[in-house]
């Protein structure tokens, strides 16, 4: 086996996700991205595959021609390990913008402050301050 990655597959709006993730987190990159062909085989935007970086994780991201009738749950999340509590404020409250909040940053119990937040494309985030 050669590696293992997260792989989040949109439908239609990866691009608008990648552009959420690139003003949130500071050490967001793009390390390769590939579009999809439209009309006389101009790009259309949708996202072909992309692999991004987050806190030094690879992620696959890719746009499903075909719509299904699942999306995003948050059975399967990405857990990120905050610098400090600004730092979980502030990815909190701009991932779940537009989004949802399952548990609001507090103390409970099991880390000085722990958030779970859903963007607004249904990706779970569970953000996390030992």
């Amino acid at each position: 086996m050669k590696s293992a990655h997260p792989f989040l597959m949109f439908q239609g709006d990866a691009s608008a996700a990648l552009d959420l993730y690139e003003r949130v987190f500071e050490d967001f990159s793009v390390r390769d991205i590939q579009r999809k062909a439209g009309k006389d085989g101009q790009q259309d935007g949708e996202i072909e595959r992309a692999t991004i970086t987050v806190a030094g994780q690879d992620i696959m991201v890719y746009d499903s021609p075909p719509v299904h009738d699942f999306s995003f749950t948050p059975s399967i999340s990405i857990f990120l390990e905050c610098e400090d509590e600004a730092e979980l404020d502030r990815l909190a409250s701009a991932l779940s913008d537009d989004g949802t909040v399952m548990m609001p940053a507090d103390d409970y119990g099991f880390s000085r402050k722990f958030a779970w937040v859903a963007d607004p494309f249904g990706v779970s985030w569970q953000l996390n301050l030992s």
